[in-house]
């Protein structure tokens, strides 16, 4: 197998990343574990381990499709409309603006997500109501527009 370390062409098809290797490796026992990182991509994706009983609490990707992929352990996903048993080798597909609450089984859970590239940020012009707004947000205010 290649080096998946050894420089190449970005253009150049290459293995990033060996998942099963990348997991046996305990000294990071949860979190991110691997990312996607060549310059030129057009996608993002992030190689992720949840310990046993650990989630990631509800969110939503309001903007990005998340393709999800198991690769190792159990877990469920709970969405808007209802649960679904998470198991090695399924391949989910996260519609953009669905709220999940993603938790590992008891042997923990690690899987892949894989979803277009964000965008980088972009100077533009100010929202209506900055920063007064934003002022009153981070002093805890909820009764905004």
């Amino acid at each position: 197998m290649p080096d998946p370390h050894q420089a190449v062409s970005p253009s150049r098809p290459r293995v990033l990343c060996d998942a099963h290797a990348t997991l046996a490796d305990t000294a990071v026992p949860a979190g991110v574990l691997w990312r996607l990182t060549e310059t030129d991509r057009q996608l993002d994706a992030n190689l992720v381990r949840l310990a046993p009983g650990e989630d990631v609490g509800t969110h939503a990707e309001s903007a990005l499709d998340v393709l999800l992929v198991v690769i190792a352990g159990t877990g469920m996903l709970t969405t808007g409309d209802g649960a679904l048993a998470l198991t090695e080798g399924a391949v989910t597909w996260l519609p953009k603006g669905s709220t999940r609450v993603i938790a590992a089984g008891a042997h923990g859970l690690a899987y892949l997500t894989v979803h277009r590239r964000r965008p980088g940020l972009r100077i533009g012009s100010r929202p209506p109501g900055w920063p007064e707004q934003a002022n009153r947000r981070a002093a805890g205010e909820t009764d905004l527009p």
